[in-house]
């Protein structure tokens, strides 16, 4: 009987393949792009706009011109020293009245 479940080769998903929905879903909203960018700006503009509002937009502006900002992940301790996890002690109560 031959083995079951596991990696098989050729199975899965392609990389770079699209599903035709999202590939349409994409096209239309790139149809879209340059009225929310300039929504985004009037917003970005508009003085008596709320502050979050106006970082809101701002920020939607700056991500989609330069990408989102890579997140950083601290992969060892205080200068340089590996991470530890934290230590647990156990205490027995002698007196459990």
């Amino acid at each position: 009987m031959a083995p079951r479940g596991g990696a098989r080769p050729g199975a899965g998903r392609k990389p770079g393949k699209v599903s035709a929905a999202k590939r349409e879903l994409s096209d239309m909203a790139k149809d879209h792009a340059q009225a929310a960018l300039d929504t985004l700006a009037a917003v970005h503009a508009d003085k008596d706009a709320p502050a979050a509002a106006r970082v809101s937009a701002a920020t939607a502006i700056l991500d989609r011109a330069y990408g989102k900002p890579p997140q950083s992940l601290e992969h060892s301790g205080k200068d340089g020293a590996p991470l530890m996890p934290p230590s647990i002690t156990f205490v027995l109560d002698e007196d459990p009245a």
